[in-house]
């Protein structure tokens, strides 16, 4: 498959609707971030191993968790786990303006050699990596001299939004999450009153804090 016919087909599923996703996905090469050994399945509309058990995700829902969120040009973007930095890629081309007023991309990895990999994979576009400050450490704290977020978007499956991760929120913005084997939809609407909307039916790598780390060991 080609990079135009995956294009094509998330277009066909109803998966890619929005004419700014449509051209980060085309601009945005997800070949550029995947494994070697893998390049020739690149376009195949499935997750791929990145090491260390996480994968690069399915464009499937790359695309239908980035409609979601509804990025915009000049936003400023919280993203929970880099992983191979695609879709941390694809979130900075979202937030660029062309005449300057741009907006940025925090990146957050807990896994040291994935950041690695992410900042070698973001390497490749100079223009968006300007844009990114990718950072080692544990996402689901966010990153408070940052705060607030426009929006924040999670890559791994949690039991519920962390409470870091909606304190630092912006008032009328978005949080997009895995809760389980759902994504979450939460619109902040106060500094205490969320909306939620919930979508079934996905599998995800378990987000992994440092509290939870300190519980499994």
């Amino acid at each position: 498959m080609t990079k135009e016919e995956l294009i094509q087909e998330l277009i066909d599923g109803g998966y890619l609707k929005n004419n700014s996703l449509k051209s980060a996905f085309l601009n945005v090469d997800r070949k550029d971030f995947v494994l070697d050994e893998y390049q020739d399945v690149a376009y195949e509309n499935i997750p791929l191993p990145i090491g260390y058990e996480q994968t690069i995700s399915q464009p499937l829902t790359v695309a239908f968790m980035l409609e979601l969120l509804e990025p915009k040009v000049g936003e400023k973007i919280l993203e929970v786990g880099a992983g191979s930095g695609w879709q941390t890629a694809l979130l900075a081309y979202l937030v660029k303006d062309q005449n300057g007023e741009s907006g940025k991309v925090i990146a957050i990895e807990r896994i040291p050699e994935l950041k690695n990999l992410a900042f070698k994979n973001i390497s490749k576009y100079k223009d968006l990596s300007s844009l990114i400050i990718l950072l080692g450490g544990d996402g689901s704290l966010g990153f408070e001299p940052e705060a607030p977020f426009d929006k924040i978007i999670a890559g791994a499956s949690a039991d519920e939004v962390p409470e870091a991760l909606k304190n630092q929120l912006k008032i009328g913005g978005r949080i997009v999450m895995p809760i389980k084997n759902s994504i979450v939809i939460l619109d902040k609407l106060s500094n205490n009153e969320f909306k939620k909307r919930e979508f079934f039916g996905f599998s995800f790598v378990p987000l992994i804090s440092e509290e939870k780390e300190n519980e499994e060991n």
